[in-house]
């Protein structure tokens, strides 16, 4: 209930704040991204003198994310704004919906064919929203992103975003290489990843991984006992080596399971924490995509071997 009154505020706040419509002006000065992975790729495809803005920073859950007074502002002020889509964001995607006829608004998953995205088991007609664990699909994303940028600016603008998001993509094709040899090193009876959520979809299928959470896709559905336990036995029965955590969701989850394993004579470690729905600290490399990423595929690598 608290949570619809503070987004009822919010609207309501927004709608009676003097704003501008929908830039027409051919120069964007501030951009308003949710999450760190967003932020990163809008920072990788416009120029340095543009105000990139990330709401929701390291360790920050986004799917039990509350927007503050802080946000309003910075929405208010934002010649963009940038988000995941797909109900990643929670109730902030009513908040995007009423800004559409005010502000330019642009959802990364916009950018990806309906075909490629997972479809939610939670929630019937909805998909899993966690499209940057395939690197490839996210260049797809990023791809979409800068596409729509361009269009909001003059030629000589226009260009020089193209220009950086051929460059940027580029890099995550190389990346996408890489993620792929570096855990071939592991063979295939080894290449099950358990994690506190169902956040790894789009990795395993990617990477031709059988991944398995103990909450479902959203961090607001949640476990029991028989999930403990069903978890519990399919570590043991499967012999597996390690489980990890995630660095945005409480590690209490993944804890028991290593105890339930404990107590059936299973020693499971927990193989390194993971960056899942939000990045590392910014200046970091853990703070940038590439980085991200390439923290995680050592982690499950060294974690499985």
């Amino acid at each position: 209930m608290k949570n619809n009154i503070l987004l009822t505020l919010i609207i309501t706040a927004l709608f009676s704040c003097k704003m501008e419509q929908k830039q027409t002006t051919g120069k964007i000065e501030s951009i308003v991204c949710t999450t760190g992975m967003l932020g990163d790729a809008v920072r990788n495809v416009v120029s340095s003198d543009v105000k990139v803005i990330t709401l929701m920073g390291p360790g920050v859950d986004p799917h039990l994310y509350k927007a503050t007074q802080g946000d309003l502002k910075a929405l208010t002020d934002a010649d963009v704004i940038v988000y995941n889509g797909l109900h990643l964001e929670g109730k902030m995607g009513d908040i995007f919906e009423k800004l559409e006829d005010r502000k330019i608004i642009i959802a990364a998953s916009d950018g990806i064919n309906k075909e490629e995205l997972i479809n939610n088991s939670e929630f019937k007609g909805a998909q899993d929203p966690h499209i940057w664990f395939d690197v490839k699909l996210w260049s797809t994303a990023v791809k979409h992103i800068s596409t729509e940028l361009a269009k909001q600016v003059t030629d000589s603008v226009a260009n020089e975003i193209k220009a950086n998001a051929k460059k940027y993509t580029d890099q995550l094709l190389e990346l996408d290489k890489a993620v792929f040899s570096n855990l071939n090193a592991l063979d295939s009876n080894k290449k099950v990843l358990i994690t506190a959520h169902d956040a790894f979809s789009y990795f395993g299928r990617a990477y031709n991984f059988q991944v398995k959470g103990l909450q479902g896709i959203s961090t607001t559905s949640e476990y029991g006992l028989k999930d403990v336990s069903d978890m519990v036995n399919f570590i043991v029965d499967r012999k597996i080596k390690a489980v990890f955590v995630e660095s945005s969701v409480s590690k209490k989850s993944i804890e028991a399971v290593v105890e339930g394993c404990i107590a059936k004579d299973h020693n499971v470690l927990i193989g390194g924490y993971l960056f899942s729905d939000a990045m590392g600290e910014y200046g970091t490399p853990e703070g940038t995509y590439i980085g991200m990423v390439k923290h995680n595929v050592k982690m499950i690598v060294t974690g499985l071997k």
